[in-house]
Formats: structure tokens, sequence, C-alpha cells
């Protein structure tokens, strides 16, 4: 009897794959479960692979690894890899991470979307050395068109009310004029959560004060909302905050100062070290 050397191939690679989804998950776990960095780079390196879709086995990029990091907030192992490694630790995965290969940042993404803020400023620190075309090329990227409705990693920090993010994507070249599929700005996101509950409103208007700093323009697509439903709005963000996204004043002195402030290239760190009377975090728009 001949031997079917086709379905002998087909058992190997389906053996090779079982193996990479075992070892992929114990990489999983151990990242999870925070082990020690030299444990990890040691499974990454030597022991741990996983299948990608054109039936090849992989061993974990810098990038991919840095994945795992972000997820699980091992800030140890992110440091890492971003020391090590620099920017090679934020190219884009394989296609079996991130199907959209040419539009997304998914680190920036993974980062506004699980909160990481310390890892997100270790991003920070590796792209200040990125000429201003370059950061902002990354920092303004386009999400996955399937998961995020091509979002930028400033919508997404506005569609999930986080403020820290928020301010260190700002300060440091994020646009708060981009614009996912729907032609939505980051702005238009976050009234929409203004507006569809009162929960952490505290939290909704520091993301909306740090927008406002950073719009010397206000273009958002909500601003027909605003008017048909004035009364409404004005209870929501505040007579003051109404009248300046309506267009019907223009902001005030002290906000229009610290609008040009926003704009020099000023690090985040030393705004942050500002006296707190003229920091933005919490600083109330209707008595700005």
């Amino acid at each position: 009897m001949p031997l079917d050397l086709g379905m002998y191939d087909s058992r190997a690679d389906y053996k090779s794959q079982k193996q990479c989804q075992k070892t992929s998950f114990a990489f999983y776990q151990a990242v999870r479960d925070l082990l020690p960095v030299w444990v990890l780079e040691d499974m990454r390196t030597m022991e741990v692979f996983h299948w990608e879709e054109d039936g090849r086995a992989c061993a974990y990029s810098p990038s991919e690894a840095f994945l795992y990091a972000l997820v699980h907030d091992h800030q140890q192992y992110a440091r890492y890899l971003l020391n090590r490694f620099s920017v090679r630790a934020l190219e884009m995965p394989s296609r079996s991470f991130c199907c959209c290969q040419a539009s997304t940042s998914p680190h920036l993404a993974i980062a506004a979307r699980y909160n990481r803020i310390n890892i997100l400023k270790m991003i920070m620190g590796t792209i200040k050395d990125f000429t201003d075309c370059e950061r902002q090329s990354y920092l303004n990227r386009h999400g996955c068109f399937h998961t995020d409705g091509s979002k930028t990693a400033l919508h997404l920090a506005c569609d999930l009310v986080r403020p820290e993010c928020l301010i260190l994507l700002l300060g440091h070249g994020a646009s708060p004029y981009a614009t996912d599929v729907a032609g939505n700005t980051p702005l238009d996101g976050l009234l929409n959560q203004i507006c569809q509950s009162d929960f952490d409103m505290r939290s909704k208007h520091i993301c909306l004060g740090y927008l406002i700093l950073f719009m010397p323009k206000f273009r958002f697509q909500t601003k027909r909302q605003l008017l048909d439903n004035a009364d409404m709005w004005k209870n929501l963000i505040g007579e003051q905050a109404f009248r300046w996204l309506s267009g019907s004043s223009p902001p005030s002195l002290f906000v229009q100062a610290m609008q040009k402030l926003s704009q020099q290239s000023i690090p985040i760190e030393q705004l942050n070290s500002l006296p707190e009377f003229l920091k933005p975090l919490g600083f109330r728009l209707d008595q700005a």
C-alpha cells in the first residue's frame, strides 16, 4: 500500500500547530504571572513559538512579547523590551496578532484600552527621539477597522474615559482632529460618553478640559446636536464650555493662554509640574 505523503505532512503540521498552541499559552501564562524577565526571555528566544496563518511556526518577536507585557501590565518586562530593542519593540506584530497590517498602532491602542499609564510613559520616552513627523505619524495611526472602527489611540482614551492616557497622548503630539471611519473626532466620542450616562462625570469633565486646551479650533461632528439640544448640553458640560464648543463665545483669556502653552514643544513632565492653579486637571470649565 503506497504511503500517503500528503496525509503524513498534514498530521505533522497538526502536531506542530498543537505544540505551538501549548508553548504559546505557556508564554502567555508566564507573562500574566509576572515571572522574572530572564525567565520570559529564555522562553521567548529558546522555547516559545506561535503558529502563523501560512502554516509556519515562528518565535515571538520583541513587538509581540511587548503586547503581552502591555495586556498584563508587566512593567519590568516592558521596560526591558524597550531598553533592549528600542523601536523594534514597537514594530507591527505579525498578521496572526493584528489583521490590519498597514494602518494600526496596536501598542498604543492596547495601552489606552487597558489604561497602562506607566507603560505608555515608557513608549513616549522611546519615541522622543523620533522626528516630529515620525512621532505624529506613529501617534495618529488609525486602529484596526474590524475591532476599533479605525479609531486612533486618542479616540480610545476618550471613548473609555482615560484622562491620564489622554494627556500623555495629547502632550506628545497626538491630534485631537483625527477622525475615525465614521468621521468622528475624539471629542465626538467623549461627548457621546457624557451624554450616555452620568457615571464618573468628573473624569469625563477632566478629559473635556484636556481636549479644549489642545483644540484651538473646535471642529467636531456633534456641534449640530449641541445647538439643537442646548439646555441639555448646558446641564451636562456647563454653560461656559457649551458656549465655547458651540462657537457662541470665545474661550476665556486663561484658556486661550493655556491653549498657546499646549501648542509649544513643552515636555509633558514640565506641564505636570505647573502650579496647581494652572493645571487643567480638575479645573472647572464653568469657572474658568
